[in-house]
Formats: C-alpha cells, structure tokens, sequence
C-alpha cells in the first residue's frame, strides 16, 4: 500500500500566553493521497487556517505547542528543523493565503517574486527565472502576461492578484497545495474562474490540495471529501456525497439548512442558534451541545467518541446513526 501524501494523527495546536491558552485543534486525524482534494469545511474560529498553517509549521514559534503526527510527504513536519522547513516551503508543500494583498509584498513586481522563489528553491540564474515566472503567469491565465510581471500588486485586480498568488505557490511545482478560504474576496463569476483553474492545474500537476472554506458550494465544486471542523475537531468526515445526501452530524445538517440554492424562493433559511465555543474555555462534553436541538445530558458527560458510519465515513456524535439515516 502507497503511504498517504500527508499523514495526520492526533494533532494538538495550543497558543499559550501568559493571560490563557486556546485549544485551537484538539486531536484531528487524517490522511490525503495523492492528486486527492479533502476540503475542511466550517465557521470562522474553527481551527481550518490553523490546521493549514501547521501542515508548513508557519504557526507562531515562540507562543505555539505542536503534539502529534505531522507527516508530508515522508518528511516528519513536527521534528524538522528551520533549514528543512525552509526547504520543504515551495518545493513540495506552498499555500496560497486567503488575502492576497496582504501575502504580495507591496514593493516589488510580481514578476520578481515568482521569480525569487523559483531562484531560492531551484537554483537557476535570473532569466531562466523570469522566463519561468511568465509561463506560471501563464499558466494561471493572466492576460498580457508579459506585461504583468512588472506590475506591483496595487495594479492588479483582486482576480489578478489571486491568479499571481497561485502562480508563486505553484512556482516549484509542488507536491501539496494548501488553499486558505482563496475566493473568499473575490465577486462569484471570478470566485468560479479561480475554482476551475484549479481543478485543471491540480490534473495537470498531479498535486494533493486541501482547501478551506465555509461556503458549501465551494466544497462541491472541488473536493473528493469533507471535513468539517468545529471547536478544533473534526466533527464529520466522508465523501463530498455522502455528506451532502445524508450528513450525520447536527452541525452539518445546519450549515446545510442555511446554504441558499435553486428553487428555494419563498422558504426561510435554517439558522444554527448561538454562537462558537470560546476556545480558551471550551465546554463539558460535546462542545456543540449548547446550539444543538438534538442535546440530551448524555451530550455532556464526556467529548463524543468517533462513530464510525461505513467505510471512509465518520461523525463525532452519539446521536449519528439514527442522524444519517
């Protein structure tokens, strides 16, 4: 059996500072193969941008604890050293950020920094990297190409921006693609243009791909499976299918229940009650206990175990079998 493009077991991120300690992720396991797209699906605060941010180590160091299993393509993530990581960053793990104004730096051309990254992790000499900056450019569709590569980031459109951040994710040819909440910016004709050049770079460069988001048609449209996070856990998992048919947790059958789609003209939304844990101070039990109209007081007597549903399929509520059915 092939070993997993990314393999994840029982990862702990902790921000500790003299005031308190936030339990970001709290114990998530999974694994991603190759050319695979697993979406982590959830709320703000949830712990998705974290999760990512721990696959490349890019967490706060002085104020981060890191428990677990950490593993990217056989190399272990948690152990490695600050040269190892600088090495890995690029060329076999990059991530493209949710805002890319604030990850573009302002002061240099576009073109100079795909072509610096490319310089940094493959070793070849100015022109042969600028010529490659122009084939990602490209590559990701911009239009007059050649010209963009001496535009700053203020002279691009949001769109253009984004294209140029997957351009330098991409600018090593990498073997697993992060993508942070990547539309969120973007208006929905070019949020749809950004999700389709993905799926076909993703096929052309044979890359694993975790995306983040918590806009369920987004998850639709380019993931094989779902995660969906609340409260630092993975509190549902299974196939992008399986959890749109029949999901088992009652958290995702509310993020359900409040998505817009056709036909639904006349109809009041679901709403999920309350508001996220405090991750400072979660709660007893199963941490979505309080906004869930399925809560019984054995909901709080201890953190639900993982049901497992069928093969691949899983929910973390004591109430997820007769749920899913």
């Amino acid at each position: 059996m092939n070993e997993p493009l990314v393999h994840v077991r029982d990862l702990n991120v902790r921000f500790v500072s003299r005031d308190a300690t936030v339990h970001a992720v709290n114990g998530i396991d999974f694994d991603l193969a190759a050319r695979e797209t697993l979406c982590i699906l959830g709320e703000s605060g949830s712990g998705k941008s974290v999760t990512l941010r721990a696959l490349m180590r890019l967490n706060p160091g002085s104020r981060t604890q890191v428990q677990g299993t950490v593993k990217v393509a056989g190399h272990d993530i948690v152990v490695a050293s600050e040269r190892e990581m600088s090495a890995l960053r690029g060329g076999t793990v990059s991530m493209i950020f949710q805002e890319p104004m604030t990850a573009l730096d302002p002061v240099f051309t576009i073109g100079t920094q795909i072509a610096e990254t490319v310089r940094r992790h493959e070793g070849v000499n100015a022109a042969a990297a600028r010529k490659r900056a122009l084939e990602l450019l490209e590559l990701v569709q911009i239009p007059s190409a050649a010209r963009r590569l001496d535009a700053y980031p203020h002279e691009l459109s949001g769109g253009l921006r984004q294209r140029a951040m997957i351009a330098i994710a991409l600018s090593c040819r990498p073997k697993l693609l992060l993508a942070d909440e990547p539309t969120t910016a973007l208006d929905a004709t070019v949020q749809i243009q950004v999700l389709l050049l993905l799926k076909e770079l993703q096929r052309e460069l044979g890359m694993g791909m975790i995306f983040v988001t918590h806009d369920l048609g987004v998850a639709c449209e380019v993931a094989n499976r779902i995660a969906v996070m609340y409260a630092g856990r993975f509190i549902e998992e299974g196939t992008t299918g399986e959890i749109m048919r029949s999901a088992a947790h009652p958290y995702t059958q509310g993020l359900l229940g409040a998505t817009v789609h056709a036909g639904m003209r006349g109809q009041r939304l679901t709403t999920i009650p309350g508001s996220p844990p405090n991750l400072e101070r979660l709660p007893p039990g199963c941490a979505f206990a309080p906004r869930c109209s399925h809560v019984g007081s054995d909901c709080l007597a201890a953190v639900p175990a993982l049901q497992r549903l069928e093969a691949g399929r899983s929910a973390r509520c004591i109430r997820a079998q007769p749920l899913a059915a």
